[in-house]
């Protein structure tokens, strides 16, 4: 579908789980107040020999063709977390620099949600393992068999995430619109 041609409630989402050294998972759903489906989901990989600064330009020109080739209406990323090697937590957060410059770079709004945020809204708990999530995941896009790894999954869930989110933030701000109508004044 044509983004021009899109129907004003759906949302068209790139959810993108980058990655400090293995393949950056990304996904591309489109949901509206009742359902969401998929686009296109995958994995970017990059060569594992390749200096990091020619990986970060590589996940960069590949973000970058993502968002014009379907022209999201937001990006959902995970924040960066304290990993157990510093190294690894500057690099993910390098390569999440990238796909926030990618993102920008296109006009398209970022929105962050921590790991345990996007855990309770896919399967309703915040602390679920990676196999809980890829099943939610596979049931909640009707996907016939599981993404083939768990990058692809955490990105899936990331756009679903934030379908689910921006569904909630419409909802109470439309249930807030009727019991507070604006007030005209003569």
């Amino acid at each position: 579908m044509n983004p021009a041609t899109q129907p004003k409630s759906c949302l068209r989402v790139l959810g993108v789980d980058p990655a400090a050294s293995g393949p950056t998972g990304y996904a591309v759903l489109e949901g509206d107040e009742r359902m969401a489906h998929t686009l296109l989901f995958g994995e970017l990989r990059h060569p594992s020999r390749a200096p990091f600064g020619e990986r970060l330009c590589e996940l960069h020109r590949r973000m970058a063709h993502l968002l014009r080739e379907y022209s999201p209406d937001a990006v959902a990323l995970e924040t960066v977390f304290a990993a157990p090697n510093i190294r690894t937590s500057l690099k993910l957060a390098e390569a999440r620099g990238v796909v926030l410059l990618a993102a920008a770079q296109a006009g398209v709004a970022v929105h962050s949600y921590t790991p345990r945020e996007v855990k309770f809204q896919v399967t309703g708990y915040g602390a679920a393992s990676k196999t809980q999530i890829q099943t939610m995941v596979c049931a909640l896009l009707k996907l016939a068999e599981p993404p083939g790894s768990h990058d692809a999954s955490d990105a899936l869930a990331l756009a679903l995430c934030h379908i689910f989110t921006d569904r909630a933030r419409r909802r109470v701000r439309e249930a807030g619109d009727r019991l507070y109508p604006a007030r005209i004044e003569a």
